[in-house]
């Protein structure tokens, strides 16, 4: 039996109303007052792909540190690099064994399920006891544009393997299709699309209900055997009409979170699936579609083991942890649609030493420091020898790992002279339970709701991007904990 044995899903904090987009675009196109309605994610000014899948990977296996994956399997349509491997990089930052396969999957938005198929493949060709899936997009659109309202930004991640599953995949059915919806040349930041109803009439509303009904009918099964149908569709009308033409009943068909979340992309048919599994009854039956260039439709069997997990964040939880993000410019200038006046601070940008990068990409990307065998004490970054006065022990050090550890603010200061996408430059000192002690910057909060002895979490975020020798440098940023679980 092969399955899926933890999820999890993760929506950045940032949520802009379609509203703010309307009134600030709608002089170039006022078609988009008819998609005002409700909020999207946006990914903030030091989150990508990379880290957004991050993200989802330690939500699902935060409890799971244990139990390694044998293969890392990353699917976006947005990924920072196109040659070097982003699975490799995320691979890293999950601090997954160095002999672990890792894949990156893209091209559509297709790409999560397909990463799924590859997995399950892997699990169940006896390569891998366990694989990992991991999906993310933050797609760039032109402003004023329809996708600019539809598309949101979000991350999901799967863990599959053969023992203890929570939903075991029954069967599969895939088609591909040159249809060109989105499309976006290799070169270009920006994507385009065909025009609006072509899209959603012969790509949409043709192509799903082809697919599932071949899967029905190969398999000899109706809709009725399953409690929840999973298909992405931006498009409300259209999205109520797929569900219409297959037969399934308004009730069985899942929440395509248009008015909350926006169409996510590559990892948008898993992130309703981490929705509905978060609430699934053991023998609930769940057809999950992947859309884009073709469908490929997952049967899924939810067991009795899936009343024993939860993801360390409920995706309840992560649409409840949310913050407006106004003005739009603001947005416009994440996304890096528009210049923005950085100073001469913003506009400096030293060398990034590559070779540097990878004498201590376990402690940049993993946040592995050291711990001394003898006195204990965790350090940061790794140390030959001990920094304690009193022990200074020599090459008595063991790897520690301080990106899943507790820890606490023990102070703070918000600086408006460093340049910064959203100012204050918040940093400060940081405390972790069972010792170290650390300088980060703070992220995903605001100056007035911090305070000291406040705890925090530790996330990959994006340290800066130095575009004039195309490399993107992560590191591990401090976020005050809210309620995981709502």
């Amino acid at each position: 039996m092969v399955g899926i044995l933890a999820y999890g899903a993760y929506l950045p904090r940032y949520r802009l109303e379609r509203k703010t987009v309307a009134k600030a675009m709608a002089w170039i196109n006022p078609a988009v007052w008819g998609l005002a309605g409700g909020e999207k994610t946006v990914a903030g000014a030091d989150e990508d792909a990379i880290t957004l899948a991050v993200a989802a990977a330690r939500n699902a296996c935060r409890f799971q540190r244990d139990a390694a994956c044998e293969a890392l399997f990353a699917a976006s349509t947005t990924f920072p690099y196109a040659e070097r491997q982003n699975a490799a990089m995320i691979r890293e930052a999950l601090s997954l064994p160095e002999e672990a396969a890792a894949v990156d999957v893209t091209g559509s938005t297709r790409a999560g399920t397909a990463a799924i198929l590859a997995a399950a493949a892997q699990v169940a060709g006896g390569a891998s006891k366990r694989a990992m899936v991991v999906v993310a997009d933050a797609r760039r659109t032109k402003m004023g544009s329809t996708e600019e309202l539809l598309f949101g930004d979000g991350g999901a991640a799967l863990v599959l393997g053969s023992e203890g599953v929570l939903a075991e995949l029954v069967g599969t059915f895939s088609m591909s299709a040159d249809f060109p919806g989105p499309l976006r040349e290799n070169e270009k930041r920006l994507g385009r699309s065909w025009e609006e109803r072509w899209v959603r009439d012969e790509g949409y509303v043709s192509l799903i209900p082809k697919a599932i009904h071949g899967y029905l009918s190969r398999e000899k099964i109706t809709a009725d055997l399953f409690s929840a149908l999973i298909y992405p569709c931006p498009y409300p009308r259209e999205h109520g009409l797929i569900a219409t033409k297959l037969g399934f009943s308004a009730d069985k068909v899942a929440d395509p979170m248009a008015a909350l979340v926006g169409d996510t992309g590559a990892p948008h048919p898993l992130l309703m699936l981490c929705h509905v599994l978060e609430s699934a009854s053991p023998g609930d039956h769940i057809l999950v579609v992947g859309y884009g260039s073709g469908v490929d439709v997952l049967h899924f069997r939810v067991t009795e083991a899936a009343a024993s997990f939860k993801p360390a964040w409920s995706f309840d939880a992560l649409l409840a942890r949310k913050a407006p993000l106004t003005p739009y410019e603001k947005a416009a200038a994440f996304r890096e649609l528009v210049p923005v006046e950085t100073g001469l601070r913003g506009e400096f940008q030293a060398e990034t030493p590559l070779s540097v990068q990878w004498r201590y990409r376990r402690a940049i990307l993993g946040l592995e420091g050291s711990r001394c065998r003898r006195c204990g004490t965790p350090q940061f970054p790794p140390q030959r020898i001990c920094a304690m006065g009193e022990c200074q022990a020599v090459d008595e050090m063991e790897p520690y790992l301080f990106s899943d550890k507790p820890a606490r603010i023990f102070s703070y200061t918000g600086d408006n002279l460093a340049f910064c996408l959203d100012p204050p430059q918040i940093y400060g000192i940081v405390d972790f339970d069972g010792g170290g002690r650390m300088m980060l910057d703070f992220t995903d909060c605001d100056l007035e709701s911090l305070s000291v002895n406040q705890p925090v979490e530790l996330h990959l975020r994006r340290k800066y991007h130095d575009g004039q020798r195309g490399v993107h440098t992560y590191f591990w940023k401090a976020v005050p904990i809210v309620s995981a679980q709502a």
